[in-house]
């Protein structure tokens, strides 16, 4: 019985990496490619995945490496947001007291629902809102994939969610160059200055790069505020998947999850490490493999994306995006000031 079993095991496996594996090696090899060009150039890695991605869209088409790419978009996708967990520790978030927890909750939710009303507004889905509003509230293109991951099947899906990673990229880099001259002009103290750049740059990699700029302090302030905000991914995805569950099955005639298997994954990690269970090297290692899921998973989004899709989008939701950056900041600094 039991040699029967392994036998199974072994077939299906061999079936698998049969199946998935071409596709899933050249989304790794793109993945390394942009890693190498985003060292090399200092750019956000997630858009040269994408671009990287976009040039090679034909491998998506037809062919072996098609099923693995529409797994690794998929699949791996999942795992990276659930990896994202071990960086979330309560003590760290605890540790700044109750009035930036409050900071980043309120801008957080303030921020999503303007973004849901403005996209109505100019015309869009309210999803598309949620999706846009999520990335520039939460933590940039890792939130537009987690949020991308538990949205139903949609034939626009993910034209949206490469465009959301491409526009938050961008803005992310700018916000590291332009915030801090805003930080001087306005005359912010250190802890003020890491609350700003922490609570409103996009991408953690952004957020730290801005911060260490300045202080030590200030980077300090700004990396636990913006672990705070990647703290509200795990609500967030809650309330996305009730909020696409209550409007009916997607594509497919299949509601999404109440709850994703990933954002329970992403509340175990957390969990874990707040106790103190996952010593440094893991931790560090955890974050390293979440990093190269994301970065390989949209290497594989990028390839089954056209240019042409992207270059359709027009004015709006670009506006949008940049609209909902400005009011992100302004509302930050506003807390800051008088509250």
């Amino acid at each position: 019985m039991r040699l029967s079993v392994s036998i199974d095991w072994i077939m299906t496996t061999k079936e698998n990496l049969r199946r998935f594996g071409p596709g899933i090696s050249i989304s790794a090899v793109v993945a390394v490619a942009a890693s190498f060009l985003s060292e090399h150039y200092r750019a956000p890695v997630m858009l040269f995945a994408l671009l990287l991605g976009m040039a090679v869209n034909f491998l998506s088409d037809e062919g072996t490496c098609k099923p693995g790419i529409e797994f690794t978009a998929r699949e791996v996708l999942r795992v990276g947001v659930a990896l994202l967990g071990i960086r979330i520790s309560f003590a760290q978030i605890s540790a700044l007291g109750w009035e930036p927890i409050i900071l980043v909750m309120v801008s957080v939710l303030i921020t999503i629902l303007v973004s849901i009303l403005a996209a109505r507004v100019l015309g869009f889905k309210a999803i598309f809102g949620m999706l846009t509003g999520g990335a520039t509230a939460i933590c940039g293109a890792s939130a537009a994939l987690a949020l991308s991951a538990a949205l139903p099947s949609d034939p626009r899906k993910e034209q949206a969610t490469l465009f959301t990673v491409i526009g938050i990229s961008a803005l992310s880099t700018i916000a590291m160059i332009a915030y801090p001259m805003i930080v001087q002009t306005m005359q912010l103290d250190p802890v003020q200055a890491g609350m700003f750049l922490g609570g409103t740059i996009h991408d953690v990699a952004q957020v730290v790069g801005a911060g260490y700029s300045m202080s030590t302090k200030t980077g300090d302030t700004a990396t636990v505020i913006k672990l705070m905000r990647v703290a509200m991914l795990l609500p967030v995805i809650l309330c996305t998947a009730l909020f696409t569950r209550s409007r009916g099955a997607g594509e497919g005639g299949k509601r999404p999850p109440l709850f994703p298997w990933f954002g329970i994954g992403f509340l175990v990690f957390a969990a874990i490490n707040s106790i103190g269970w996952i010593a440094a090297p893991i931790q560090n290692a955890g974050n390293e493999m979440s990093r190269w899921c994301l970065v390989i998973a949209i290497s594989a989004l990028g390839m089954k994306t056209h240019l042409k899709d992207i270059l359709t989008v027009g004015f709006r939701p670009v506006a949008l995006m940049v609209g909902e950056t400005v009011f992100l900041a302004c509302l930050v600094l506003f807390s800051l000031r008088h509250l």
